[in-house]
């Protein structure tokens, strides 16, 4: 199981990496969608930073149990809050599905780490 939690992990890590670097550094993709939500440009940022802090956390938590948790919990959340955003401006399911599977991976490893 060991092995699973750290692949979910990676996989993670990955994923909220690119999205928060995209955020972050303004790409057309993210600048459109927080416009389309009713959120400021600054909160594009702030939700960049906090992807790639538990992205990071992620990492570190390879070597630190401690920091695994953490960052699976912070993704988790912020995934619960994509998840209310979609469902809050009648997103498709489609549009919806990607943070709502990260989000769920994000609780896994979290309940992983936990046992």
């Amino acid at each position: 199981m060991e092995i699973v939690t750290y692949i979910l992990q990676g996989i993670l890590a990955l994923l909220f990496l690119m999205a928060g670097f995209g955020k972050v550094s303004g790409s057309e993709m993210h600048v459109e969608g927080f416009k389309k939500w009713g959120y400021p440009q600054w909160f594009r940022i702030v939700t960049g930073i906090v992807e790639l802090v538990g992205a990071v956390l992620l990492i570190v938590g390879y070597w630190s149990e401690t920091s695994a948790i953490t960052g699976a919990l912070i993704l988790g959340i912020t995934g619960i809050g994509g998840i209310l955003t979609h469902i809050k401006v009648k997103d498709s399911f489609k549009d919806t599905a990607m943070i709502l599977i990260l989000a769920i991976l994000a609780f896994v490893v979290f309940f992983l780490y936990l046992k």
